[in-house]
C-alpha cells in the first residue's frame, strides 16, 4: 500500500478536468511565445477581441518528447507566426485552453502535425 503513494501527486498534476473536451473551439492570432518546457509546452498568442484588441491566450500542448516524436521542435513556432489553433476551451471561460490541433501557420495548411 506504501507503494502507491508516490504516484498518487502525478495523477493528479495530468489532469485536464478544466478544459471542456465536450466543444473543440478554433482560434487565430499571432504567436507571442513558443515555450518548449516540460512538463508540458506552450503557446502564447495574441487573439483579437471584437473591437480587434489583442487579448492574451495560454495554449497548453503536452510534453515535449511527444511533440517531438510528432515533428515538432523548440523552433517550431516563433514569436510573429499567424496562427488557427482548434483547442479544448478553458471550462471558466478565461483565455486558454488545450491545444487540439494546429489547424493554418502563416496561411498555409499546418506543416505540423495536429494531435489529439
Amino acid at each position: 500500500a506504501a507503494a502507491a503513494l508516490p504516484a498518487t501527486p502525478a495523477l493528479a498534476h495530468h489532469s485536464f478536468a478544466m478544459f471542456d473536451r465536450e466543444h473543440a473551439t478554433p482560434i487565430a492570432g499571432v504567436v507571442k511565445d513558443f515555450q518548449w518546457t516540460n512538463p508540458h509546452v506552450w503557446i502564447q498568442v495574441l487573439v483579437p477581441d471584437a473591437s480587434g484588441k489583442p487579448q492574451e491566450w495560454g495554449v497548453e500542448c503536452t510534453s515535449v518528447n511527444f511533440l517531438r516524436r510528432g515533428g515538432w521542435d523548440k523552433d517550431s513556432l516563433k514569436p510573429g507566426d499567424k496562427v488557427k489553433l482548434l483547442i479544448f476551451p478553458l471550462k471558466d471561460g478565461s483565455h486558454g485552453g488545450q491545444l487540439n490541433k494546429l489547424v493554418e501557420l502563416n496561411g498555409s495548411t499546418a506543416s505540423l502535425p495536429g494531435y489529439q
